[in-house]
């Protein structure tokens, strides 16, 4: 161990480094006008991290929603903001992402990301602007820059000096993969994003109220989908890296009153004229989920969960969870250099790990293997069940059974029910699963939030949801001849 004062001297000398880092790379950043510690980071690197990262987060959320309309409207939508920034010049690119989990997001380097999910609750096109300038806001304000450069120096101080030439946290911090770039900003972060987003609304010439009014709305599906889940509102995606509170909310309302009261634009024929027709919830492309039953039409497979069971497709896996802590992932894994599903598992998947009772088997006509083994997960110990069937000569189907240690015995059977489930679908059969879409209708004399709700009479709470997703409160009458979106059955 070295003497106390070389520790006391080294330690010294890093804190003197990492102020001299802070003092060189201060800069008054254009945008919020205050002095600012990006130096970790340079401008030219951001651009750099978001190319870089740019196709992973694509991948990731399902790919690019392939429909020109609404393409064209975030595309204009965001040319529009782009112009009354601090980088009118840019680069800015703007994207739709086929996934239903409602979210936005954005990478350094003028990298913007909208789920297919969150436009289908905008009520106009000032509301999906509301959220771009403030994505855009955390690219002009350099927070993913500031975090990271920030986060550095923190490991700088602590590590001292002999740590700083070849840091293996500052090569991470230059290095780092999507998930980490798009961590959750803090709440100042948010609140200046927010800011620098009422501030472009406006001088684009749209409703700077519009942000608060959208902010409510997705307040209001989270509320929803807790209720329909029968929890407690945790937060969908969007909440998870935004603060959720009805103070935000408040917040950007007090930041759009500041701004000309009355002024501003919100259109929404081009809004409505974009959403129609768009895919809500699952996409084919990722697989469907009906009930208990998880049918890939594009692949061409499907399989069952038992009664208890509750499904959650994702972009890169699906999940199931039971009773009494039991839970499966489904995945797919490219076959590599093996076309055997034993040596996949041995050789690949679980390499190192323990197995037991590792053997082949046939899962209707297919070649397929299993094993037991152990894990640990947050919730303590498991044991883990893994199947692997080989459907397609390039690709393995995976299961990965989980229940609780010293608990297998008891719903062994039933996981091997679920694995035996997975089969091939014809191609009739998978034409007949369609995804339901948003579809725009004018509302007749008639017509009332009940009436609207019958026509999506397959959705839970189906009047709550028409009410959130048209901004119609509670009690509010519905207005004759008011245009207002439904979610028409698959077919």
């Amino acid at each position: 161990m070295p003497p106390l004062g070389t520790i006391a001297a080294s330690w010294r000398r890093g804190g003197a480094l990492a102020a001299a880092l802070l003092l060189a790379a201060c800069a008054v950043n254009p945008a919020t006008g205050e002095r600012q510690f990006t130096g970790l980071l340079p401008s030219g690197q951001e651009q750099e991290l978001g190319a870089s990262e740019h196709p992973k987060v694509v991948a990731q959320f399902g790919g690019e929603y392939k429909n020109p309309e609404l393409t064209a409207l975030v595309g204009r939508v965001g040319a529009r903001l782009a112009a009354v920034t601090e980088r009118p010049q840019g680069p800015w690119t703007f994207t739709v992402l086929d996934s239903d989990v409602v979210n936005a997001f954005a990478l350094p380097g003028g990298y913007v990301y909208l789920t297919r999910g969150l436009l289908t609750l905008a009520e106009d096109e000032a509301e999906v602007a509301g959220v771009m300038a403030h994505e855009m806001g955390h690219v002009t304000g350099r927070h993913t820059a500031e975090r990271m450069s920030q986060s550095t120096v923190a490991g700088v101080l602590t590590a001292g000096l002999g740590a700083v030439l070849g840091s293996p946290v500052l090569a991470q911090a230059l290095n780092l993969g999507s998930e980490a770039v798009l961590a959750g900003y803090s709440r100042g972060q948010e609140l200046e994003a927010d800011g620098l987003g009422v501030r472009y609304l406006a001088a684009a010439g749209y409703d700077p109220m519009a942000m608060s009014t959208f902010l409510e709305t997705m307040r209001r599906f989270d509320q929803y989908q807790s209720q329909v889940a029968g929890r407690e509102a945790s937060g969908f995606d969007f909440f998870a890296t935004h603060p959720r509170t009805e103070e935000r909310v408040r917040q950007a309302a007090d930041l759009a009153r500041k701004q000309t009261p009355g002024a501003g634009e919100r259109p929404v024929q081009p809004y409505l004229a974009a959403i129609d027709g768009v895919v809500w919830g699952d996409s084919p492309e990722q697989g469907l989920v009906r009930g208990r039953t998880f049918v890939h039409p594009v692949l061409g497979f499907r399989f069952e969960v038992p009664e208890g069971y509750t499904l959650l497709n994702g972009t890169q896996q699906v999940i199931g969870r039971g009773t009494a802590g039991t839970a499966l992932i489904f995945d797919t894994a490219p076959a590599g250099g093996t076309a055997d599903p034993v040596a996949h598992i041995s050789g690949t998947w679980a390499a190192g790990a323990p197995l037991v009772g590792l053997e082949p088997v046939t899962i209707n006509g297919m070649p397929a293997a299993t094993a037991v083994t152990s894990g640990r997960t947050d919730q303590g110990a498991v044991d883990v069940r893994l199947v692997a069937i080989r459907m397609a000569p390039d690709r393995f189907y995976r299961f990965t059974f989980v229940a609780p240690e010293g608990g297998l015995s008891r719903v062994d059977a039933q996981f091997r029910q679920i694995a035996s489930s997975f089969r091939r679908i014809t191609a009739p059969e998978a034409a007949g699963f369609r995804p339901r879409r948003v579809q725009v209708v004018t509302a007749g004399p008639n017509d009332t939030p009940a009436t609207m709700a019958a026509r999506m009479a397959q959705e839970p709470r189906a009047e709550d949801l028409f009410r959130i997703i048209n901004d119609l409160p509670p009690g509010t009458p519905l207005p004759a001849g008011r245009p207002v979106k439904i979610v028409a059955p698959a077919g």
